[in-house]
């Protein structure tokens, strides 16, 4: 059965992007790796291996790239939480930035926050409870 392994994104800054994806999203650091010839560094983030069927995330660094434009076509990521409230706090606590609070979708019932990497990604958390359902 086929399953989605990784979505790649592009940072600025790799160890920073590391610090931030395990330190305050409380991922784990699975891999990293160099390549001088091409001069790209990689680090693999996620909350369990793919083999185990988890999603990762691949922090990809350009040598020498500090910022990208975020363009307009990327949405967000999304991960699912158990208490997106308590999620939320402790991402804050952690000196993550919060950029919507918790709570019910606009219209709808399901219950989602957002939060930002230190690059300007957007990652959705979404109560567990609901996150199959789609929103609404």
């Amino acid at each position: 059965m086929s399953q989605v392994l990784h979505t790649m994104i592009r940072v600025g800054n790799l160890e920073r992007s590391i610090e931030f994806y395990t330190k305050v999203m409380g991922m784990k650091l699975l891999r990293q790796s160099e390549n001088p010839q091409y001069k790209y560094s990689l680090a693999f983030v996620g909350f369990d291996e793919e083999s185990k069927g988890a999603a990762v995330i691949e922090l990809t660094y350009n040598w020498g790239t500090e910022k990208y434009d975020m363009g307009n076509a990327f949405g967000h990521i999304a991960i699912g939480e158990k208490d997106i409230y308590s999620r939320c706090e402790a991402i804050a606590a952690a000196g993550g930035k919060v950029t919507r609070a918790p709570g019910p979708v606009a219209g709808g019932h399901t219950e989602i926050a957002f939060v930002e990497d230190p690059d300007g990604y957007k990652i959705e958390l979404i109560q567990m409870r609901s996150a199959e359902k789609g929103l609404g």
